[in-house]
């Protein structure tokens, strides 16, 4: 009898065992900005706090913000889409994608253009996520986020400055 696998959270294809899971284990094994971006959705689906806390970049405090960032892993996660990813020619990456969740009754969909730095980091290099700001839609969003009064640590600025709440006003 065959076991059967389901494709990884991320979207992937794979199974987790071969695509996210060993990332989540040891985060330097992510060669790519995308991968380790792949990792991080995957360990909110998966509730995995701590490999996302410990996968922001040291400049981010986030152990100062593990509550915060819990309540965002907690949320339930509908589906990811990774519009694009490079490495830019300075080394940084960059990976825009649409996330999708609901909180509560209300669904949102979290589109970002996150940035990725990579340093050493016990001896090896690693992809840590820096930052991210929120693209201009070109055209009227198919799917708009709910209205809610709640400002979500996630959610772009409500200065327009085009970085999230958290980074910004927050």
């Amino acid at each position: 009898m065959t076991q059967r696998h389901s494709s990884c959270p991320c979207g992937n294809k794979r199974p987790l065992a071969e695509c996210c899971q060993p990332i989540h284990q040891h985060p330097a094994l992510a060669t790519h900005p995308e991968q380790l971006m792949r990792a991080r959705y995957s360990a909110h689906v998966l509730g995995l706090v701590d490999f996302v806390v410990s996968t922001y970049h040291p400049s981010c405090e986030a152990e100062q913000h593990r509550e915060a960032i819990a309540e965002s892993v907690n949320s339930k996660w509908l589906g990811l889409d990774v519009i694009n990813s490079e490495i830019a020619d300075n080394g940084e990456g960059f990976v825009e994608f649409q996330a999708f969740y609901r909180d509560g009754k209300e669904e949102y969909c979290l589109h970002e253009r996150s940035r990725f730095l990579r340093e050493e980091l016990n001896g090896e290099q690693q992809w840590f996520y820096i930052d991210g700001e929120y693209p201009e839609p070109e055209a009227p969003a198919t799917i708009t986020p709910a209205v809610s009064d709640k400002i979500g640590r996630n959610d772009p600025c409500v200065c327009g400055s085009g970085k999230k709440y958290k980074k910004c006003c927050g």
